[in-house]
């Protein structure tokens, strides 16, 4: 089973149901419509000689049709970061998987204000150089029965990589992740079945499509669906967003903790009321957001957990299966197992190790990288590098990433878990995130770095002393205006620790 031919499948089936709305334009392309544009832009990519093809394009309709379009031609699409690092990024794929042709956008670099990066193609040229001849061939192209036309598209195997991504560099450099036709579907179809998604959802582009989270929910699963894909490029422009849900009956929504917290401050009672299913992932929800969300919007959110290198969704709560602190239970076709940090032994129910995971949703691997995808899939099963329980009902508890506990005083101790308290006790509208820098005595420090406001650092330790031992509560509290963020919503850690350590210099 191919992506591609699901794709079409729908189209053949549903022509003119509507697959698009672009929200800047109220534009609506149906399915029809969608299939004829791929199939217009795949002889378009055919040209290109490369296996893997670039795409640094908002998620907007271009963005769409360019991923299609590539597959359709029999190429693989390298989904590049355009928000932080463009120029860098771009040439970091190239690179790394040996590849020319980057489809992008005028308008997007004319926004980042950097210069085009040589095998850039703009796909507002491209269109441009598309006469009616081939406009007309493609049309009637689309008319061909479904198995004629799935023999003039790209075949293949469900092994063959679907998607390139990176992961997201918040701890170090990233890495080159190939998932498949195999893996992506696994998590569509596991989720469809798990939430029974219809073809009458209806979808937001709030996510970027190079971060695994919003390609899966809001590009991958809705096309496999047949159903509706509401395009907004800029995830933080939170009341358009949420104006966006109200008037288009969003009912499926996926974002980060960060995210819900800016739609909060933006959204008016009643925004979400169409929503079925909202969904939180790649950082831990706090409690004041899902709180606030319950009271102000009458909407649960399902929090749940994944990697890029699990197509990403490996477990999730939901109405009928959840738990307050974990991020719910392994999803249809999904192994999880806890093993100890030494022996690599699976652990009994409930005690806390390192979290492995199996299933047709574990990436093919780091591409090129045979060292690095021998150190992380073992027997199938995949090695998180996440900490966490695996309770006696079933329920997974993300304890952290391994790199967010540090040695203080010969004990390990937990930044999430240091986290998790402070949020329990400072005032509403306070985020707060947790970084370690280095002691010369006791090997690491703490660091709370607090946002918006001062807080009473005094009454905040006294607190902490309740519920934390020593070593493990900050000795030291900053304030920013915001935390920096990465463009898929999660805290970027790195930075954090970047500007501690440099005030730390500044002070010798």
């Amino acid at each position: 089973m191919l992506f591609h031919h699901l794709f079409i499948d729908n189209a053949k089936e549903n022509p003119h149901n509507i697959a698009i709305i672009e929200q800047a334009t109220e534009k609506e392309i149906t399915y029809d419509k969608l299939l004829i544009a791929s199939l217009v832009f795949m002889d378009v990519f055919k040209q290109y000689k490369s296996k893997y093809i670039g795409i640094m394009i908002p998620p907007a309709p271009g963005c769409i049709i360019a991923v299609i379009s590539a597959i359709f031609a029999g190429k693989v699409p390298v989904m590049i970061n355009y928000s932080t690092g463009a120029t860098e990024n771009s040439l970091f794929a190239q690179k790394k998987c040996g590849f020319k042709h980057i489809i992008t956008s005028k308008k997007l670099l004319e926004k980042l204000n950097i210069e085009p990066v040589k095998g850039m193609v703009f796909m507002e040229d491209l269109a441009n150089s598309i006469n009616i001849l081939k406009k007309v061939k493609a049309k009637l192209t689309s008319k061909l029965p479904v198995a004629s036309l799935k023999k003039l598209v790209a075949g293949g195997d469900k092994d063959d990589n679907l998607v390139i991504l990176f992961t997201s560099g918040s701890e170090k450099d990233p890495k080159v992740v190939q998932l498949s036709h195999k893996n992506i579907l696994a998590n569509v179809f596991s989720l469809k079945e798990l939430l029974t998604l219809l073809n009458t959802d209806v979808f937001i582009t709030n996510l970027p499509y190079f971060h695994i989270f919003g390609l899966t929910i809001n590009l991958f699963i809705a096309l496999v669906l047949g159903s509706k894909i509401i395009t907004t490029p800029n995830p933080l422009e939170y009341k358009l967003i949420t104006d966006t849900i109200k008037k288009y009956k969003i009912t499926v929504f996926a974002a980060t903790p960060t995210f819900y917290y800016g739609y909060l401050q933006k959204a008016q009672p009643g925004d979400f009321s169409t929503v079925r299913y909202l969904v939180s992932g790649a950082d831990k929800m706090p409690h004041q957001i899902r709180d606030e969300f319950l009271k102000t919007q009458n909407k649960e959110i399902w929090e749940g957990y994944g990697t890029t290198e699990t197509s990403p969704v490996i477990a999730l709560n939901t109405p009928w299966a959840s738990k307050i602190g974990s991020v719910g239970k392994p999803i249809p076709g999904v192994k999880v197992k806890i093993t100890d940090l030494q022996t690599g032994e699976e652990l009994p129910r409930g005690i806390e190790g390192k979290v492995l995971v199996k299933g047709d949703l574990v990436m093919k691997g780091y591409f090129n990288d045979i060292e690095e995808t021998s150190l992380r899939i073992r027997d199938g099963w995949y090695d998180t590098g996440d900490m966490g329980i695996y309770d006696e009902e079933g329920f997974v508890h993300h304890r952290g990433r391994l790199k967010r506990f540090v040695k203080i005083g010969g004990e390990m101790v937990s930044l999430v878990k240091v986290e998790d308290e402070l949020n329990n006790i400072l005032p509403d509208g306070i985020i707060c995130c947790v970084v370690d820098i280095p002691d010369t005595i006791k090997g690491s420090e703490i660091v709370a770095v607090v946002t918006t406001k001062e807080i009473n650092q005094k009454d905040i330790k006294k607190k902490l002393s309740k519920v934390l031992p020593t070593i493990a509560i900050p000795k030291q509290f900053r304030v920013m205006d915001e935390l920096p963020m990465s463009s898929n919503g999660k805290v970027n850690f790195r930075l954090v620790e970047d500007v501690c350590r440099n005030q730390e210099l500044e002070k010798l």
